[in-house]
């Protein structure tokens, strides 16, 4: 029964997070206020739901026992009046984001998680602080997660959400859904936090899962109220292509057994086709805009196109990664243009590509960076070398279906 409600608790953490504290937030216009309360629901819930049963509507039992928090503290302590003046609700126009959430597929997002996401994402923020704090206060995941995320130490992650949260309070930024009008100046942010959302997702840093499904299926949700909110806007358009083409392959990444499936032993029977279509449709609404969102989307949509694994345009998928690296450099996007190179049959030249990358402090508890450099020097015969840096692997990668794969592989050079 307890290991029951734990999962449920957890299940209810991962799917009404976001709703119940932006509920919590619009009553005590204090976010640390509103976290700390929302803490408090989850932790009772535990002991509660174990004695009365899991409630028909997790969402709404857990934001009733939160604000009724919230409202006792702010009694008690007598802080509403200092409170108040830190989120200054302001009414929404006509004009403002609510007007596209007829358009999302599936139930419409309520106005207050816009409104979270929103003050998370003002331009008063620092980029890095707005990716950070979207992702930790409106998907809940974990301060250690959003750390992984960033490839930073967990304690610097948490002092810079603190950091972000304590400029929110000081500069008063409203707790509103922007204006059209103002929307363009956070869409860079607001596009970030989606991406990132969707890759921690896409691939779980720890636990036992490849897929975080919830966190997936929440950022491609996000994806399309931005894109409806600016049809016209070639960065949202790419983005959502992107999280479509990529995840069209959700099905086929693990098999029957769990085992992690590489792209090249995919069953691509297993894709979802429909999702790939729209994906390579956007794509074309979006180019020849060449951010790098929608380059990554056109590099997902060249696999997707691929019939088989033999038959990858590599020559246009390498072509695609250098455009990218001279829009979006970045030490990811040289670790995947390596890899590419490497795959379309040059192991030795994708080795010289990935040398200088070990010196980037950006990947040294990146696990994929070595995984490739094994994977290359295995198929040169570097057997000793290839086992070294498997093992290199292993010590930075937390998600026990990738350490399954690696240990694989390991397996297969040792024997």
């Amino acid at each position: 029964m307890v290991t029951d409600t734990a999962a449920a608790v957890e299940r209810a953490h991962r799917r009404e997070w976001a709703f119940v504290l932006a509920a919590t937030v619009r009553l005590t216009r204090d976010l640390d206020l509103a976290e700390e309360c929302v803490q408090d629901a989850y932790a009772t819930a535990l002991t509660a739901w174990a004695t009365d049963g899991v409630p028909g509507r997790p969402g709404a039992w857990l934001t009733t026992v939160a604000r009724r928090r919230a409202l006792d503290l702010l009694r008690r302590d007598s802080t509403f009046r200092r409170t108040l003046p830190k989120l200054v609700v302001e009414e929404p126009t006509d004009d403002t984001a609510d007007l596209a959430l007829a358009e999302l597929d599936g139930p419409a997002i309520p106005d207050d998680r816009l409104r979270l996401i929103s003050t998370c994402c003002h331009p008063a923020l620092a980029p890095q602080a707005q990716v950070a704090l979207t992702l930790r206060l409106v998907c809940g995941v974990t301060t250690a997660e959003v750390a992984r995320a960033f490839l930073v130490s967990e304690p610097t992650m948490a002092a810079r959400i603190t950091r972000a949260k304590k400029k929110i309070a000081l500069a008063r930024i409203p707790y509103r859904v922007p204006s059209v009008r103002e929307l363009p100046q956070r869409l860079d942010a607001i596009c970030a936090v989606i991406h990132l959302l969707f890759t921690t997702g896409h691939t779980a840093p720890a636990g036992d899962l490849l897929v975080r499904a919830d966190l997936v299926d929440r950022a491609r949700q996000l994806a399309r109220m931005m894109h409806a909110l600016v049809p016209d806007d070639p960065s949202v358009t790419g983005l959502l292509a992107l999280i479509l083409l990529t995840d069209a392959r959700r099905d086929a990444r693990v098999d029957t057994t769990g085992t992690l499936r590489t792209l090249e032993h995919q069953d691509r029977a297993r894709w979802d086709r429909a999702a790939i279509t729209e994906g390579i449709a956007l794509v074309k609404q979006a180019l020849p805009h060449t951010d790098r969102y929608t380059l990554q989307a056109a590099i997902a949509a060249v696999h997707d196109e691929a019939p088989t694994w033999a038959q990858t345009d590599w020559p246009e998928i390498i072509g695609l990664y250098r455009l990218l690296l001279r829009v979006a450099p970045s030490p990811v996007a040289r670790l995947n243009h390596a890899i590419a190179v490497g795959l379309a049959g040059h192991p030795d030249h994708a080795l010289t590509l990935l040398g200088p990358l070990g010196a980037e402090p950006a990947l040294a508890t990146y696990g994929y960076l070595d995984a490739a450099r094994a994977a290359f020097l295995a198929e040169l015969g570097r057997t000793d070398e290839a086992i070294a840096a498997y093992e290199a692997a292993l010590l930075v990668t937390d998600n026990a279906v990738e350490r399954a794969h690696l240990r694989s592989k390991l397996l297969g050079l040792s024997t």
